[in-house]
């Protein structure tokens, strides 16, 4: 006799699960870190060290003795967020500046939520906005990309100013003049910078490793790209004197690194199709106006928090309609 079994949802299951979905994250960032180590030695690397085990220290602890919960560092969320935070400050950064960004990333931007899943902002971009605000000096001395082959694995780092920077205080016809800040230099890493953000072609590469295993989509970096392409076109077509041409945009700063990997985070990000365009577009727009108006060089970071803070409003606001359901005419 056939028995049928009658259960609550979820029907669907499936081999994914938060901790492989991280792994292949950490996995598509590996050559942007390569990258990093070859252009900022041990610089890179040692901060790299220091802000995962920051993050997942932190994680460990609150959980352990305030929240008194399950244990979730081997999932891989808190290793991701330290690294991400790493890729956002610049190589020459004092340790325990990123030890207090890695609290508060953990500790402000996630756990205070309820943990992973509950956390409305990006907790990375939460610690990286407090110590760009807290330490602004520190967060702004920008070391210069050396070869380690050039000046050895263990060198002091060379700081000079990063081509936003420069185009923010000096003006077009300044970062023109500059040979070595070429666009080639831009796409291979050969800049000033945070050094994850540095090498264009690494993160394209994890980005397409991660939307060909669908953990994330093109929709909401698309609309990133595309918008941030769009209104920095109008501005250079209207006044070429004052404002660069559009690909640049898109090389320099965070802008790849952002709209791969922070703004297609499956918690702070919206769900539906139309919603990620919104939110993508939303990102874009608010990079521009920092970028070219505002008092900060750079802009992705604030855009993608503002937007997060959004994006209950983008879900209720195009939520699927619920299958089976037919909505009312409308008169």
């Amino acid at each position: 006799m056939n028995k049928y079994t009658i259960s609550g949802s979820p029907h669907v299951h499936s081999t994914e699960n938060t901790q492989k979905i991280m792994i292949r994250v950490i996995l598509a960032l590996v050559p942007a870190l390569l990258v990093a180590i070859y252009y900022f030695g041990w610089y890179a690397l040692r901060l790299t060290i220091v802000s995962v085990a920051a993050c997942m220290l932190t994680e460990w602890l609150i959980q352990k003795f305030l929240i008194k919960g399950p244990l979730t560092i081997n999932d891989g969320s808190a290793a991701l967020t330290g690294l991400l935070l790493a890729f956002n400050v610049p190589a020459n950064l004092p340790v325990w500046m990123v030890i207090v960004g890695s609290v508060i990333a953990i500790g402000v931007g996630k756990m205070a939520f309820g943990g992973l899943g509950k956390n409305p902002f990006n907790p990375a971009l939460v610690g990286r906005v407090f110590m760009l605000v807290s330490f602004p000096t520190a967060m702004t001395t920008w070391p210069q990309a050396q070869p380690v082959f050039e000046k050895g694995f263990f060198a002091d780092a060379v700081t000079g100013p990063t081509p936003l920077g420069i185009l923010k205080e000096s003006g077009l016809q300044e970062i023109q003049q500059m040979d070595h800040m070429q666009f080639v230099d831009m796409v291979l890493g050969n800049r000033g910078g945070a050094f994850g953000e540095v090498c264009a072609i690494a993160l394209l590469l994890g980005a397409i490793y991660l939307i060909c295993r669908k953990v994330i989509d093109w929709v909401t970096p698309l609309s990133i790209l595309l918008t941030v392409f769009v209104f920095t076109g109008i501005c250079h077509l209207i006044n070429p004197t004052v404002y660069i041409a559009p690909w640049y945009h898109l090389v320099y700063g965070g802008l790849i690194l952002g709209a791969f990997f922070m703004a297609t985070d499956m918690v702070t990000s919206p769900m539906t199709l139309r919603g990620k365009a919104l939110f993508g577009f939303g990102i874009g727009v608010i990079t521009v106006v920092i970028r070219l108006w505002g008092a900060y060089p750079e802009g992705v970071s604030f855009a993608i928090l503002i937007m997060n803070a959004l994006t209950p409003l983008i879900n209720k606001a195009f939520k699927p309609q619920v299958f089976g359901v037919v909505k009312p005419a409308k008169n």
